[in-house]
């Protein structure tokens, strides 16, 4: 055990919950049939607050992780005996003294059986991803609201539903067989798109970026084309997500500062990354041709160049078309507005934008009213630049942004203030 403060303790337990919730309530789930989804998600609870009590006494362990799984497994076995169960959990006898030690390997592959399993047909769409969420990508209530546009109180109600029709109706939360994998693979790769969206801009908590998110959706996908489970969708998404994975270090300046796509040094962006994304999306080509296939061919143009300046914002803002008439988004809209606004549509651009205005779901959109502030600081009305970026400082709870807001409305100031200057220098030189 190592002594560390309590706030060490509490860092190093909050960052643990969110890396391996999912994982543990999934190891369990496969540990025995004889325990239900509830029950596995109260255990994991449990061993995460034995582990705050304990750690904070004793000081952190040598495997942090292999502790609070030892935890959950002890657990398990204890309720399972105390139902005068055989203590028999997938083929083997576990005795509760003996030393067991599991892989993040195994780990791993259960998550992928229970991102399978959480697709069952018997739940709704919409419960499919909350549930997935919840337990796959260990969101909170919160950050799933955010995500998929929903109430807290209404995620709650979703979560407290599905677990007692799960519970109800006894639906067994486990892999599929292999002939109906694939009806359950659209569901399957919307939820590792939402869980890696959310890891590349959070949209709750104190980090907007969220790099152990990203990279479960990333490991989820590779198992998924390792062990042929995929398509040429799985490729697609795989490819998409490594070319954004690649502009990680350029995102942010050396006081952790928000750099935009036009301010990135691109020397920065991982060439690695960049060529994997290049040999999925060849290897993604076929007959059908999904949004995971657009949006992976507008992030290959804009990762293959050196400089913003060289952009082909005329073909980006093609496939936007292309892609908006299979996936009718607002978002993918808004994109589209802004590649116009690059590909030197103009006033298309800004007459799109302002339509999206009028949407409710994108009027408080911090993205949208931050682009309307840089395009019309950009074309030089700092008025109205001013005023979109005021009103987006109030859309978001992340600090780096209200930090980059508060720099872009600094700008105007001393622009405006600059211009009033040369007005009044003007004036005092013509009446005297």
């Amino acid at each position: 055990m190592s002594n560390v403060d309590n706030k060490t303790v509490n860092q190093q337990i909050d960052q643990l919950y969110r890396s391996h919730f999912g994982k543990m309530v999934a190891w369990l789930l496969y540990f025995s049939k004889d325990i239900q989804l509830e029950r596995a998600e109260d255990i994991v609870q449990d061993a995460f607050a034995s582990s705050l009590i304990a750690w904070q006494k004793d000081g952190m362990p040598q495997n942090p992780p292999g502790w609070i799984f030892k935890v959950c497994r002890n657990k398990a076995i204890n309720q399972i005996r105390d139902k005068k169960k055989i203590l028999h959990t997938n083929g083997q006898i576990h005795d509760p003294f003996v030393d067991y030690e599991i892989s993040e390997t195994i780990l791993d592959d259960q998550q992928l059986q229970l991102l399978f399993a959480c697709a069952h047909p018997d739940l709704s769409p919409k419960a499919q991803v909350v549930i997935t969420l919840k337990y796959i990508a260990s969101l909170k209530v919160e950050a799933i609201a955010n995500v998929l546009g929903m109430t807290i109180d209404g995620v709650d109600k979703l979560l407290s539903r599905s677990r007692q029709k799960i519970r109800e109706e006894r639906i067994m939360l486990e892999l599929p067989s292999k002939s109906k994998l694939g009806e359950r693979l659209p569901i399957v790769h919307k939820i590792i798109y939402l869980i890696f969206n959310e890891g590349y801009k959070s949209s709750s908590g104190k980090e907007l970026l969220r790099e152990e998110l990203c990279e479960d959706a990333l490991l989820l996908t590779k198992e998924l084309i390792d062990k042929n489970l995929g398509n040429n969708e799985t490729l697609a998404l795989y490819s998409l997500m490594l070319f954004n994975a690649a502009r990680f270090k350029a995102r942010f300046g050396p006081a952790g500062e928000i750099k935009d796509l036009e301010e990135q040094d691109r020397s920065q962006w991982d060439k690695k990354l960049i060529l994997m994304g290049c040999h999925y999306l060849e290897r993604s080509k076929g007959e059908v041709i999904s949004s995971f296939h657009y949006e992976a061919t507008i992030a290959y143009f804009h990762s293959r160049e050196t400089h913003f300046r060289d952009t082909n914002w005329q073909a980006i803002t093609q496939l936007y078309l292309q892609l908006m008439q299979i996936n009718a988004s607002p978002f993918i809209e808004l994109n589209y507005a802004i590649a116009l606004y690059y590909a030197g549509q103009k006033p298309q651009a800004i007459q799109k934008l302002h339509e999206l205005e009028q949407r409710a779901l994108l009027n408080q959109y911090y993205l949208l009213n931050a682009s309307l502030g840089k395009i019309y600081f950009n074309e030089g009305n700092l008025d109205r630049a001013k005023s979109y970026y005021l009103k987006t400082l109030h859309q978001t709870n992340f600090q780096v942004e209200k930090d980059y807001i508060s720099k872009m409305i600094d700008k105007i100031e001393a622009r405006q203030n600059g211009t009033q200057r040369k007005s009044g220098e003007t004036e005092w030189r013509t009446t005297g």
